[in-house]
């Protein structure tokens, strides 16, 4: 029947361990920080228990896995399996790629870490296109190899409603938080392989959302001109708000079928509630 390879990612990728079982897929759960008490996502707190704290000004830091706790769920897995191909959030971001990378040297070929650039939905675009690989005959080589190969095929914009908890990680001054909220100024980041960027400021929500969904449109026009992409929205907060955003990210490109999820909330520790994003993946054959 040929190697048994198992897929793993972490919670970074906005799915859950239910959600991953459901697509084949093993999740590691990335730890986070709610006024110094530990959390693992989707493990020990809900979404709505984590934004009602984050409402009522608790304090929220992130660190990456533990070596061990990864160990742990390697382990666990390659018990019932030959090798693993483990799809961690971007090192850009975070120094559990390079964890994960040196971990792998233990064990002797059976783990092999994929570094897609990826996070969010882009992430779990890309475990479940490994699942796919994996489902049609792939080695966990040749699965590693067309992952890597294909980082940057995708565009990312986050649209912060609130400055407070940029500032809080340091991202930007104190003295620019409070000018930015007097005057309203909404900033639009994008994220690529190198890491998170500034694309613009916008004045107030309504022109957030708007000058996303500009960026999007230039992008399929000028970089991706002719090619099938998968579109999908992501928030932070409520569900209406998250349908909301998604209606009109739908109204403004009709011939895609826009998907949602919520943010991972390793990500909203960052950038707080409130927050949308926006973005698509070029959809590629599994062949070749």
């Amino acid at each position: 029947m040929g190697d048994r390879i198992a897929i793993v990612t972490d919670s970074c990728s906005g799915l859950t361990e239910e959600q991953g079982r459901a697509r084949g897929v093993f999740v590691v759960p990335m730890p986070f920080y709610l006024d110094d008490a530990l959390y693992y996502e989707g493990v020990s707190i809900t979404a709505e228990a984590f934004y009602a704290r984050l409402r009522a000004g608790c304090r929220v830091s992130t660190s990456q896995p533990a070596p061990g706790d990864v160990a742990a769920v390697w382990d666990r897995v390659l018990q019932d399996h030959d090798q693993i191909v483990y799809i961690p959030m971007t090192s850009a971001l975070s120094g559990s790629c390079m964890t994960a990378a040196t971990l792998a040297e233990d064990y002797g070929g059976r783990v092999l870490v994929a570094d897609n650039k990826a996070i969010s939905l882009v992430q779990r675009q890309a475990a479940e296109e490994a699942a796919a690989l994996r489902d049609r005959g792939c080695s966990a080589r040749e699965i590693k190899a067309r992952l890597e190969g294909n980082a940057g095929r995708n565009r990312v914009y986050l649209g912060v409603d609130s400055l407070r908890y940029l500032r809080q990680g340091g991202r930007i001054s104190s003295a620019n938080a409070m000018i930015g909220t007097a005057l309203q100024i909404k900033p639009v980041l994008t994220i690529d392989p190198a890491g998170i960027h500034a694309y613009c400021k916008a004045r107030g929500r309504k022109q957030m959302l708007e000058r996303m969904i500009e960026a999007v449109r230039q992008d399929l026009s000028e970089h991706f001109a002719g090619r099938k992409v998968s579109m999908y929205i992501a928030y932070a907060g409520s569900p209406e708000q998250g349908l909301a955003w998604q209606q009109q990210v739908q109204q403004a490109f009709p011939e895609h079928a826009v998907g949602a999820d919520r943010l991972p909330l390793v990500i909203a520790c960052h950038t707080g509630p409130d927050v949308y994003g926006m973005g698509f993946v070029e959809d590629l054959p599994l062949e070749g």
